[in-house]
């Protein structure tokens, strides 16, 4: 396929399954030997099943998320793209009940594309800043940090 079909192909899963909300879309786009994200410390990425149930819990838990793709980079098999997602909590997400809250996530997905199908994806989503959104810690308690405090402060010249 050339590079504009694997980049129509890529958008079809914006616009239909993560717009468009239609997890079946997914039986048509994934390959059979698919490989999504990959978790810290596991030997393999999701297969087809685990990843549409992770798509279906992201989108029951923001049920007016929507996508948009700020930059697409093509080169042979694989597509990547930058982009926004904006929603509102309604659902539990990772263990997080219901905020009502609106989040805006940033990201990066990569995805490679054999034979008309998406054979690998891989993501790089900004996790703490939703953390952040939806449960923030107390900005008016004490500040930790790893950094010694006279690293922090600004620097007195000695007498010469």
């Amino acid at each position: 396929m050339s590079t504009e079909e694997n980049k129509a192909l890529v958008r079809r899963f914006y616009v239909e399954v993560t717009n468009g909300r239609n997890l079946a879309v997914l039986d048509e786009l994934l390959a059979p030997n698919f490989e999504g994200f990959k978790v810290e410390g596991a030997d393999h990425g999701q297969n087809h099943e685990e990843f549409k149930q992770m798509m279906t819990m992201v989108l029951n838990a923001f049920p007016d998320h929507h996508q948009t793709i700020h930059d697409w980079i093509a080169e042979n098999d694989k597509i990547v793209t930058r982009w926004t997602v904006q929603g509102t909590q309604q659902g539990e997400y990772v263990g997080i009940p219901p905020t009502g809250k609106q989040v805006k996530i940033t990201g990066i997905d990569i995805f490679r594309v054999v034979d008309g199908k998406i054979v690998e994806v891989w993501a790089e989503v900004d996790m703490l800043g939703i953390m952040e959104q939806l449960v923030p810690h107390d900005r008016h308690g004490p500040h930790y940090t790893a950094t010694p405090r006279r690293d922090l402060e600004p620097r007195r010249r000695s007498p010469s």
